[in-house]
């Protein structure tokens, strides 16, 4: 947790370090049933087993627009209400989702290389894919993703997109993701993580997208079957790819990072003083409110608030 988190939960709370426990069952057994709250990053597994080890529980605050790593289902059977950190970061993972895009698309990093190795006295670098005459398919039309297609519009391209239902925006709806990526160029992931949408984003998806596609993954690693991006990376069923996550990161497989037509970010999506700054204040906020008796600010929609904490 960040500086401004800790400071913030040691001013406002008795704060118990699980991350320093030697002995993390001790640890559990001794003050587990006294914990009424708990602060998590968005990696920090909470799982059933760790629930049930805190009879107590009241409320989990998580860092960062994604929970998949929560097992909401278990912490609402106990009636534990789950909080997350959206709208704050929206602007800042947009932006980087079209940063990303443009990089991947005019193979900017490959240029720098090219340009600090003295390569340009010899040859201008190659020509590159272009963003004009375009279709960006957005998975996964939440906060981001509308972020990231009011962005797009300024560009002129079209923007369509697949959710699990219409909404009310000028873009055109898929409802399959096959018949999305069979009718765009670039295909950006914005889609929650979880169960649901582990490996979406498959083969057939891919072979779908075609050759001239491009891939932007800013959501979870989770939602790319990983090895079957890599094959037609090889392949050539798909031109390219960017990619903010990846399945076992910080992990990133060889085969990706010895590609040159691939741009790879280490999960920055949101990683700014500012919008870092401003996801870890949600933290301390949510909780103070939680026990001053005004409810939490951001519940996810699995454990909703039921106004009595």
């Amino acid at each position: 947790m960040q500086p401004l988190v800790m400071e913030g939960l040691q001013r406002d709370f008795v704060l118990h370090r699980l991350d320093e426990a030697p002995a993390r069952d001790g640890f559990l057994a001794e003050v587990g049933p006294r914990i009424r709250a708990m602060a998590v990053n968005a990696h920090a597994p909470v799982d059933a087993d760790l629930l049930a080890r805190l009879p107590n529980l009241e409320i989990v605050a998580s860092f960062g627009v994604g929970y998949d790593t929560i097992d909401v289902g278990a912490a609402r059977s106990r009636g534990i209400v789950v909080t997350n950190t959206p709208d704050v970061l929206s602007d800042e993972v947009a932006d980087l989702a079209l940063g990303l895009l443009l990089a991947t698309l005019r193979q900017i990093p490959q240029a720098d290389r090219y340009l600090r190795a003295g390569r340009w006295p010899e040859k201008s670098f190659p020509l590159t894919a272009t963003l004009r005459n375009r279709t960006v398919g957005i998975l996964g039309l939440g906060r981001i993703g509308r972020a990231i297609a009011r962005r797009l519009e300024g560009f002129g391209v079209d923007i369509a997109y697949h959710g699990r239902s219409p909404q009310d925006v000028p873009y055109a709806y898929h409802a399959s993701l096959p018949d999305l990526a069979r009718a765009s160029d670039v295909l950006m992931i914005v889609a929650p993580g979880g169960p649901e949408t582990r490996g979406i984003v498959n083969a057939a998806v891919l072979e779908a997208l075609g050759p001239q596609g491009i891939v932007v993954n800013v959501a979870r690693g989770s939602l790319v079957d990983e090895a079957a991006l890599i094959a037609a990376l090889r392949s050539g069923t798909i031109l390219g790819a960017g990619l903010d996550v990846f399945a076992g990161e910080p992990h990133v497989p060889d085969a990706l990072t010895a590609m040159d037509h691939v741009v790879l970010l280490p999960h920055v999506g949101s990683g700014s003083v500012h919008t870092r700054a401003a996801m870890g204040q949600l933290i301390v906020d949510n909780l103070t409110a939680w026990f001053a008796g005004k409810g939490p600010l951001t519940p996810v929609p699995e454990t909703p608030w039921s106004g009595q904490p």
